[in-house]
């Protein structure tokens, strides 16, 4: 292929924002040049590289823009700690179908059992899987809903939240809540009812929510949104934390007894 040919070819790749087609192209008209291989299954090749690179880019960008904890994936979670039913379950929801039904997940356990963990790492699995995904602490979505209020952008923002496939909201009733900061939660929880899956992570259980939103009839009507199509995990796990920390201590132990 000459070197007009080339810069020419470049020039038009570079303006149809066509990278990987460019970076590519050269190496496989010189393997299309040795072996068999017609000018259509030539340019499918390049056009399969250019989706796959795209494919990869967009996983990276939505990875980024969820917010989650990304060193907290399925691979890096001990999956012997939880039951073979539980354990089902994980890989059912990392497949995303109940995405599609507009269900929800909640997940509920004591400090440390590693609720956070399992449903961040499903929610990567799910981006994967071609699904936006928005992960925030509930205090850090409440603070942001109070401030849109404030400045009368809430219509706004709450349009951009209906954007994403999952909303994940973690530490639910972890730090209690002034009334007002339950009540634009609950506004949220009430939009997206039925329109789009939310993942949630407690350390309550539903008996003591009423410390969260304040009120009885405001506790009946969130619970029964997320209940009516919902997916319960319950993790009565010890904490990984605590459980880390000790077997950390009993190596110490042993070192410093093997040393004496």
């Amino acid at each position: 292929m000459s070197k007009i040919i080339c810069d020419r070819l470049d020039e038009a790749l570079r303006e149809l924002h066509l990278p990987s087609v460019r970076a590519t192209y050269r190496e496989l008209a010189e393997t299309a040049a040795r072996e068999p291989m017609s000018y259509e299954e030539f340019l499918l090749r390049l056009v399969e590289m250019e989706c796959e690179e795209r494919a990869h880019h967009r996983i990276e960008r939505r990875l980024r823009e969820s917010r989650l904890p990304l060193e907290k994936t399925l691979e890096s979670f001990d999956m012997k700690r939880l039951p073979a039913r539980l354990t089902q379950q994980v890989r059912t929801l990392a497949e995303g179908s109940f995405v599609d039904r507009c269900e929800n997940v909640l997940a509920f356990g004591n400090p440390g059992s590693g609720k956070t963990h399992l449903l961040s790492g499903i929610c990567q699995e799910l981006i994967r899987g071609g699904r936006r995904v928005l992960y925030a602490t509930t205090s850090l979505l409440v603070q942001e809903l109070l401030v849109a209020k404030r400045d009368l952008v809430l219509p706004r923002m709450l349009r951009r939240l209906a954007g994403y496939d999952v909303l994940m909201i973690d530490d639910l009733g972890y730090v209690q809540q002034s009334r007002d900061e339950m009540e634009v939660l609950f506004t949220v929880l009430g939009q997206r009812y039925e329109r789009g899956s939310v993942m949630i992570t407690s350390n309550l259980p539903f008996s003591g929510w009423e410390s969260i939103f304040k009120d009885p009839m405001t506790t009946a009507a969130a619970i029964d949104r997320l209940v009516h199509h919902s997916i319960i995990l319950e993790l009565n796990l010890p904490s990984y934390r605590m459980e880390a920390a000790k077997s950390e201590m009993a190596r110490s132990v042993s070192a410093e007894s093997e040393a004496r």
